[in-house]
Formats: structure tokens, sequence, C-alpha cells
């Protein structure tokens, strides 16, 4: 069996990380000058209107923001691909909601940002688009992961 049939207190290890997980997508939000939907987003202050957007922050910087989602992304993914039972523990945090509002407010943003620069070396353009095309890929993967198991396996069952 796995880690987490040995050792159940892992879900409650789990379900106390999630939030954390969901402040990875906040993060880059707030990083791209965008706000975040729901219950978490925090009012902004007004002196703090947010002038960097994702178009216009150093490219090093967005870089490092594509980076981090991909290798996010990634993670999520291989995560509940071996272990789906953590789905319901995922599900509890609103993570297909806290997902989909995500993917809608960064993933445009972002790749508009990456078409529109203009590049010194075209294979920086290239590692960047095939790193966002790839964070947008497995969104989606964990997303139907997601769905598979909350609504559609107990339907089955």
């Amino acid at each position: 069996g796995n880690i987490f049939t040995q050792q159940p207190s892992y879900f409650s290890d789990l379900d106390e990380t999630l939030p954390t997980v969901l402040q990875v997508f906040n993060n880059i939000l707030h990083k791209c000058g965008l706000q975040c939907e729901g219950a978490s987003a925090e009012p902004q202050k007004l002196e703090e209107k947010v002038s960097v957007t994702a178009g216009n922050m150093p490219l090093q910087e967005l870089k490092d923001i594509v980076l981090y989602l991909c290798d996010t992304c990634t993670t999520l993914w291989a995560f509940l691909d071996v272990f789906p039972l953590a789905c319901q523990t995922f599900q509890k945090h609103e993570f297909c909601y806290r997902l989909a509002s995500f993917y809608e407010l960064a993933i445009p943003e972002l790749e508009s940002a990456i078409k529109k620069r203009h590049y010194e070396d075209n294979s920086v353009f290239a590692d960047l688009w095939r790193r966002i095309s790839h964070s947008r890929k497995k969104m989606m993967e964990v997303f139907h992961i997601l769905i598979n198991q909350v609504c559609l396996q107990p339907i089955l069952e």
C-alpha cells in the first residue's frame, strides 16, 4: 500500500498543507497585478494599487513565475495521478473552483505577456511558451482527475 494507507494521519497533514498550495496561486496572481476572487480574497489597500503586470515586469521575473507555475502544476498533477484518494481533501478546500478561477485570470494574462514581449533570444520565448503550455495542460489534467474522483466515481460505484 502507499504511505497514506499506512499512516492515515497524513490526510490531516494534507488538509493543513492545502491552504499553502492555494496561496501559491494567489501569490502568482498578486505578482501579476491580478486580484484573486472568492472568499479568501483580501481587500486591497488603496495605496497598494499594483502597477506591475505580467506584461511590464522584468523578463527574469516573468521567467521565474512561469517556472514556479510549471513546477507547481506538474507536482500537483503527479501527486493526484498516483494518489487520487487525495481528491476528497483537495475538494474540501474548493480546489476545483479556485483552480478554475486562477486559470481564467492568470493564463490569458501570462500567455499574452509572453507573446507580446520582445526577446533578444528566441529560444527564451520558445522555452516560456513550452512551459506555460505545459502548465495549462497539467492544470486541466488536475481538474479532470478531481472531477472524475469527486463527481463521477461516486456515481459509478
